[in-house]
């Protein structure tokens, strides 16, 4: 089968087209005909080096769509042709943290595409157990859109920050694709959200999904402006996954008793904290990875629904994996770039 794959780390020019074996199965798995992967900031993360140990040549790709081709001997409830997605996070699903709900706390935790091989490739293989049915509600390549920057901020604003109707929270990097689902699920769940993105094109198409204040960090403070926009107040929730460049700012941004969740570091993992500033207005800080089966179940469901909608930004054919992940690390997107067959 054609994989786009690499065999070491490095620049985009390590990945190439590689005819790798058709993944074969286990009695509990199911082999998926890929239709459709989307692209994250931890394909390009891995590609240069992340400290995991990976299968090598490694085919990345978290967010697969597409058709059961076969079955493992002991799977049932599936059939060729049936439309699946394919959860993105792997867990035992029998010990303390899975039982309990907490999924990415799960010893054995893994995420397709990391510790396992992924979807920029003809097949895929998963456990049936991790596969999730998908209607014709949308195309395969929306579909992609959702998996885990969906699963990541619906776990990050409910799960780690307790969101609640009438919050005030800043989005940073709305154009991202966790930022784009984070917008639409603070609006849905009735919050004023505030985003920052550094274009005015893009601040346009977040207040399309219902943004109700932007600021263009390129050409303003955006604390200043939050603060400004707040009457001084801060806002009660910060969505956080750039690091090192915003930390600072971001801090300024938080009411007294403001909650501020993190799931990245896309421009640096060092941060400092004045603890005076910290405890005296009796912040929390938390951090966030991915999520629980439950919570992709709720947010399919709201898709189906059109609660919530994917954010496309550009859809290639998968030989042109290098093109989309450069796209990708220069921010020309907004939304998700999708690859398919």
């Amino acid at each position: 089968m054609l994989a786009m794959a690499f065999a070491k780390h490095g620049d985009v020019d390590v990945i190439e087209p590689m005819d790798l074996p058709v993944p074969e199965l286990a009695e509990d798995e199911v082999l998926v005909q890929v239709k459709a992967c989307a692209l994250n900031h931890l394909d390009l993360w891995m590609r240069q080096g992340l400290p995991f140990q990976i299968p090598m040549p490694h085919i990345s790709g978290c967010d697969v769509t597409g058709v059961v081709a076969k079955l493992g001997t002991s799977v049932t409830g599936f059939k060729p042709g049936d439309r699946v997605m394919i959860s993105p996070a792997i867990r035992c699903g029998h010990c303390e943290w899975c039982t309990s709900g907490e999924d990415s706390m799960c010893p054995e935790f893994k995420i397709l595409g990391l510790q396992l091989q992924g979807g920029l490739a003809e097949f895929t293989k998963a456990r049936a157990v991790d596969l999730i049915r998908i209607s014709d509600a949308w195309s395969f390549a929306e579909w992609a859109a959702i998996p885990l920057v969906f699963l990541t901020a619906w776990h990050m604003l409910f799960r780690r920050v307790h969101l609640k109707p009438g919050d005030d929270v800043l989005v940073q990097a709305a154009g991202s694709g966790v930022g784009s689902a984070a917008i639409q699920i603070a609006k849905l769940a009735g919050a004023r959200v505030f985003a920052t993105a550094g274009s005015d094109d893009k601040l346009k198409l977040a207040q399309n999904l219902g943004a109700d204040y932007t600021i263009n960090y390129a050409k303003q403070n955006f604390a200043d402006e939050v603060l400004k926009l707040t009457g001084k107040r801060g806002v009660d929730i910060v969505f956080e996954h750039i690091g090192e460049s915003v930390w600072k700012d971001s801090m300024k941004c938080l009411a007294r008793n403001g909650r501020l969740v993190t799931c990245g570091a896309t421009s640096g993992p060092q941060i400092n904290i004045d603890l005076r500033f910290f405890f005296m207005r009796q912040l929390t800080l938390t951090g966030a990875y991915m999520g629980s089966r439950d919570e992709l179940l709720q947010v399919v469901k709201l898709v189906e629904r059109r609660e919530l909608r994917p954010v496309v930004d550009t859809v290639m054919p998968l030989r042109e994996t290098r093109e989309a992940q450069r796209r990708m690390a220069n921010r020309e997107q907004f939304g998700k770039i999708v690859l398919e067959q």
